[in-house]
């Protein structure tokens, strides 16, 4: 279930039958045949990376934040170091949230979202442009205070610390939501 005309394709040969179908759905619907094409991702992780960006284009990545656990699309686990994240994925995911950053010239504290398959592929997914409820858990691991760090970067000054400072986690970390239902 998704929006209106969603397909899920597995087999690359329905590929053609499934877009055909999307389209006469969407032309009939909205008088307009267009449709959007995303990638289906088979049980997915969804990982979160921890930024900082300073004013002076020091953009500084952390260790994931694993949030795989969740319950009615909320997130009810968060763990860091991820158990299922090898160093080199940590490594390109930070690397490519850091990218991403840069080349939006974004300063402040933020989250960046992926999801990551069983290949070990990862997709993008959004920016959080805020400290979320769950920064702790990278606190601990990292050492960083964000809330202090946030505040410099506010003041204009530099970020301190270096990525090799930063790369490796410190520990293990979990914060766990109560629902009381």
């Amino acid at each position: 279930g998704g929006g209106k005309g969603m397909r899920a394709v597995m087999a690359e040969q329905d590929h053609r039958e499934g877009l055909a179908a999307a389209q006469g759905e969407a032309l009939t619907s909205f008088n307009d045949d267009r449709v959007f094409v995303e990638k289906y991702v088979l049980n997915p992780r969804h990982i979160e990376i921890q930024i900082l960006a300073d004013h002076h284009g020091n953009v500084l990545y952390f260790p994931e934040r694993e949030c795989s656990i969740q319950r009615r699309h909320q997130k009810v686990v968060e763990e860091s170091p991820s158990t299922a994240i090898r160093p080199e994925v940590r490594y390109r995911m930070g690397e490519a949230a850091a990218r991403l950053v840069r080349a939006a010239g974004y300063t402040n504290a933020g989250t960046i979202e992926f999801l990551l398959d069983e290949d070990e592929s990862f997709y993008f997914m959004e920016v959080n442009t805020r400290l979320q409820v769950e920064h702790p858990v990278t606190e601990m691991i990292s050492g960083v205070d964000f809330v202090e760090q946030q505040l410099r970067i506010a003041a204009g000054e530099r970020l301190q610390l270096t990525q090799e400072e930063i790369a490796l986690p410190r520990g293990h970390a979990i914060e766990c939501r109560v629902c009381a239902e």
